[in-house]
């Protein structure tokens, strides 16, 4: 039995978390933090027949008190690293899939935990998601110009998406060349989108969507387009709930759910 404290559990990602480990026999929710609704039981909450687990808003205390075998944290970029030292400081597990971690913050991470914890971080847990990255950096060899487009809810604060950049690292482990583009002229600043390994990124925000993203490849007389859509949170849980399984089995600091599985 794997027990679990979720971070960020009234968030909708965090809902969605709780109840997939409602679900599970092997899982047990002990512990859930978030800074609304503090109090209140989560089960409740989400109408779901299971034991009362109300929201604390202090996760060190949490810790020491439940001493869970895992943490999850879907939170937000602001708190994501205090979170983090905090969960490998009291040599817990931990799983993250707050998006907008910087490099830096990476690094520092992998210093924090030198070893003694095992930490899986991911910018996106859909295993679409996960195979749309590895297509795109496969394609790339083949059609070297290639721009990329994600989109998400309005709710969403960082932009671009940890998937678009993540995408953006492995397209550019492959993408060295110089590709010869003319000399661009921008009518209206930062209309062609942002920039990272050669790449060009828009970031659309807007209501009605999930998570999506397109990368757009383009040739001579040809374009290729490989789309990913999260339809619902759901996606996520697949991804999630092998990153858990799996969890006991790495050491240190694995970034991305490729790394779980043998594509």
């Amino acid at each position: 039995m794997k027990r679990i404290v979720v971070v960020g559990a009234n968030g909708n990602m965090g809902r969605t978390v709780v109840k997939m480990i409602a679900q599970k026999q092997d899982f047990e929710l002990v512990g859930a933090v978030d800074v609304t609704r503090v109090g209140e039981d989560i089960h409740q909450i989400l109408g779901l027949d299971a034991p009362t687990i109300r929201i604390d808003k202090e996760l060190p205390s949490l810790l020491e008190a439940v001493k869970p075998d895992l943490v999850i944290d879907f939170t937000n970029p602001e708190v994501v690293a205090d979170n983090i030292q905090v969960v490998v400081e009291q040599g817990i597990d931990m799983i993250v899939g707050t998006t907008g971690i910087s490099e830096e913050e990476l690094v520092e991470t992998r210093k924090l935990s030198q070893g003694q914890n095992s930490i899986i971080m991911a910018p996106n847990f859909a295993i679409g998601a996960v195979l749309m990255m590895q297509f795109a950096k496969k394609a790339v060899k083949f059609m070297k110009n290639v721009e990329i487009i994600e989109l998400h809810h309005n709710r969403k604060a960082e932009s671009p998406s940890g998937t678009a950049v993540k995408t953006a690292e492995l397209i550019g482990e492959v993408l060295s060349e110089d590709k010869g583009d003319v000399e661009e002229l921008e009518k209206i600043t930062g209309v062609r989108g942002g920039e990272m390994n050669g790449v060009n990124i828009h970031s659309v925000r807007l209501p009605g969507f999930v998570s999506h993203q397109e990368v757009i490849f383009g040739g001579l007389g040809q374009t290729l387009t490989i789309r990913f859509d999260s339809i619902s949170r759901e996606s996520f849980m697949p991804g999630l709930e092998l990153a858990i399984n799996r969890i006991d089995e790495i050491e240190g600091v694995v970034y991305g759910v490729e790394n779980l599985i043998d594509i």
